[in-house]
């Protein structure tokens, strides 16, 4: 006596449907790969010094290479190095005492970008005109 029934379900996927789906798909990506824009402008600092013949820039900002601050302004030495926080007022004096609105930053290689970022950002919050130099 056979109970089983003759009637089973066939388990298989349809590939021809699955082929069409990724051709597709295929299609989609390349021609929204075409037709995006890859191109993007940054401005990058470029890799001179700045000419000391036109004007001389009196405030200095160095980044040392532990992400120290310096400020260097008129014709003191040796300042000492402090935080970020602790260079601004600093900074805003020098500033103010400047004829020209233009602040030098030099960083260390080897310094961090944030740290160089955040005298730009203030710079530009400030509505000075940062010049970028490195030491080597």
């Amino acid at each position: 006596m056979n109970l089983r029934s003759n009637n089973q379900i066939k388990v298989e996927g349809g590939m021809a449907s699955m082929t069409d789906l990724v051709f597709l798909l295929l299609i989609f990506f390349i021609i929204m790969s075409l037709m995006s824009n890859n191109t993007m402008t940054v401005d990058v600092p470029q890799d001179s010094e700045l000419p000391q013949e036109t004007k001389p820039i009196n405030v200095t900002v160095v980044i040392t290479e532990d992400n120290g601050y310096i400020l260097k302004s008129g014709g003191k030495e040796d300042p000492p190095q402090v935080e970020f926080k602790d260079i601004v007022p600093q900074l805003n004096a020098a500033m103010d005492n400047s004829q020209d609105f233009t602040l030098r930053i030099e960083g260390h290689r080897l310094a961090d970008y944030e740290a160089v970022f955040k005298v730009m950002a203030y710079a530009d919050n400030q509505q000075w005109k940062p010049a970028l130099a490195f030491k080597k």
